[in-house]
């Protein structure tokens, strides 16, 4: 595989994700097949997806296990060292807004490689960012943090917003790459850190309200 930035983020992140994978399932007290299979779906998850919505098969860990031996890596290096992080929290939330940013990245590549609308384009970049962390949300029998209040998905559609824009320009590929990965993650930083939130929307659970 020809090791150009775009392969690096995404090795990055595949590394990213099966160690926020792996550190969901362990803050769960998961056994170690657990550990292994949240770890893998979070790392292949969006990925997966995407490749099967544009009908790219057999899907791109299947054709090039180096994904698969990434993860599993990385898994047991979480396993390892999970004494070693401190802040188990922190070290989730860094490690998923580091693929989350990675990997908006090669899904809005992948569409604009295919030649489709940029809509498409961008829809496929927050996909491929966002849903390994539902898969894993899910399994871990949790509300996926793209279904709530916290801004998750806008950050992607944000990034993947200005990846169509630049590329549009003429921008070189790698600012492109760079550019909006560190979109997305500053955006989550921020939203995080000052509390940023998008409005939530409830029934009145009164009698006779409809």
């Amino acid at each position: 595989m020809e090791l150009s930035l775009f392969n690096v983020l995404d090795i990055l992140g595949t590394m990213a994700f099966a160690i926020s994978g792996a550190l969901t399932a362990m803050d769960r007290k998961l056994d170690l097949f657990g550990v292994f299979i949240i770890a893998f779906v979070t790392a292949i998850g969006g990925g997966t997806l995407r490749d099967v919505l544009i009908g790219n098969t057999p899907v791109i860990w299947m054709e090039n296990t180096l994904y698969i031996y990434l993860i599993g890596i990385f898994t047991i290096l979480a396993i390892i060292f999970r004494n070693k992080i401190y802040y188990l929290r922190r070290s989730l939330f860094l490690f998923d807004t580091i693929g989350l940013g990675v990997f908006t990245i090669t899904g809005v590549e992948t569409g604009i490689r295919n030649e489709l609308d940029p809509i498409i384009s961008v829809a496929l970049g927050a996909m491929t960012g966002t849903f390994g962390g539902v898969i894993r949300d899910i399994l871990c029998n949790e509300i996926p943090v793209i279904f709530r209040k916290e801004i998750y998905a806008t950050a992607c559609l944000i990034g993947a917003s200005a990846f169509v824009l630049l590329y549009n320009f003429g921008v070189n590929t790698d600012v492109i790459y760079i550019v909006t990965s560190l979109t997305v993650i500053i955006i989550r930083l921020l939203v995080v850190k000052y509390k940023i939130s998008l409005p939530s929307f409830h029934l009145n659970s009164g009698k006779g309200n409809f």
